[in-house]
């Protein structure tokens, strides 16, 4: 594994709120942004930082994950809120066309991302999930009622606290495919040390159900939008979804190259160095079609 380099914190701010992340490699190269999945925050990215030393590469905590800012008391964690943070971080920071790796939910928000503001995506590369979630429509009533029963719930619950960082690590792991070590680095920059213990630094209110998805006709039309040349690198032991929205979002896309790993959710990191290979190869060759 490369040594020499070396992460450093960032932050952002959008909306009058704070978002952070992390960020290495060669800042006079291109930009490469990294978007971490639900209830992750941008450290999953860091097994793969020290392969990605030709790039400035930027991994931001969605809002309410990690080191950001929670979103104010009155507001919520929708789907598309999360485009619409992206958009805003491209504008205030004034990034043009850039390199876009998304994993989980931070694939879909690139998805999304992508099609209504392609002016600002040159690769799109997907980890472990591919389109956005949907819903039959004939649930959306249902999906309505739970969607705000489910805040009322989160707004009255209360924070639990772990006796140890090991213990938080544990639970992760209970709750995901990670191994120890991954899971501690996620567990790491997701938790805080209290009077009382060991508590998560995410927001409750990410735990809340979606009081709405959209339907797949309007999902089939984000993902045939897409114009931006993309990658999929999914593993054979990761989300089941990926292989069902592959049959029917892979033929969509304008132009889609598909990677199988071994490996879960989180390939990740647990391949660092084969998904950079995959990465590296696919930017450079689209490089190439541009000269």
């Amino acid at each position: 594994m490369p040594s020499d380099y070396t992460v450093k914190a960032v932050t952002f701010e959008i909306n009058g709120r704070k978002i952070s992340g992390i960020s290495n490699g060669n800042e006079q190269g291109k930009l490469l942004l990294c978007l971490h999945g639900w209830l992750d925050n941008a450290a999953s990215f860091q097994p793969l930082l020290p392969y990605l030393t030709n790039y400035h590469v930027i991994a931001i905590d969605w809002p309410g994950h990690g080191l950001s800012d929670h979103r104010s008391t009155d507001a919520h964690y929708h789907f598309l809120d999360w485009v619409y943070d992206l958009i805003a971080l491209f504008r205030t920071q004034q990034w043009q066309a850039i390199d876009i790796v998304g994993h989980s939910m931070g694939a879909m928000v690139a998805c999304s991302f992508a099609a209504a503001f392609p002016e600002h995506v040159r690769t799109l590369t997907l980890i472990d999930a591919i389109g956005v979630l949907t819903a039959d429509e004939a649930t959306t009533t249902t999906q309505l009622r739970k969607g705000l029963l489910s805040r009322l719930s989160r707004n009255i619950s209360t924070k639990k606290y772990h006796s140890s960082l090991a213990s938080a690590v544990e639970a992760r792991m209970q709750v995901s495919d990670l191994d120890k070590a991954n899971a501690k680095i996620i567990v790491q920059r997701g938790i805080e040390q209290t009077a009382q213990g060991f508590k998560w630094r995410s927001d409750n209110r990410l735990r809340s159900t979606s009081p709405y998805r959209l339907s797949m006709t309007q999902a089939e039309q984000i993902v045939a939008d897409i114009k931006t040349p993309a990658q999929l690198i999914y593993a054979n032991k990761g989300m089941s979804m990926v292989a069902k929205g592959l049959k029917r979002f892979g033929p969509l896309f304008k132009t889609l190259t598909v990677h199988k790993l071994i490996g879960g959710h989180h390939v990740h990191m647990e391949q660092p160095e084969q998904v950079v290979t995959r990465i590296n190869a696919f930017i450079h060759q689209q490089e190439f079609k541009e000269e």
